[in-house]
């Protein structure tokens, strides 16, 4: 098992890194609109679970999103081999952070409440 410490360091860089592949390798439409919120890695460090978000609500493009994530994901696992000074690379695994679509559904029943006071 690795350090706690390690692996935060470690789950900071890929953040890093896969932010700056989106924006500057992938060329790919499906991802041009896709924020990396947080990553995550096992206490191996043989996982890693990217969380993001996009701008549109649309289901469709959400499944757009993560189908661009998953076929861009060799080349960003190879970038990472090449950036990153880790034994073995993780796999990385796509998860749809719904932390802010929440919020705003909170922040609007609140707001409901407010005009019914």
């Amino acid at each position: 098992m690795a350090n706690p410490q390690r692996a935060g360091r470690l789950a900071q860089e890929v953040q890093r890194d896969v932010t700056d592949l989106l924006l500057k390798r992938i060329n790919d439409p499906r991802v041009q609109d896709v924020t990396v919120t947080s990553v995550e890695l096992t206490g191996d460090l043989q996982i890693a679970t990217i969380y993001y978000s996009i701008l549109s609500d649309l289901a469709s493009d959400a499944k757009k999103a993560q189908a661009g994530l998953e076929a861009a994901s060799g080349l960003i696992r190879k970038e990472l081999g090449s950036r990153l000074t880790v034994y073995k690379i993780p796999e990385l695994k796509f998860v749809r952070d719904n932390s802010v679509q929440y919020g705003n559904h909170i922040e609007d029943l609140i707001r409901q409440l407010h005009k019914e006071n």
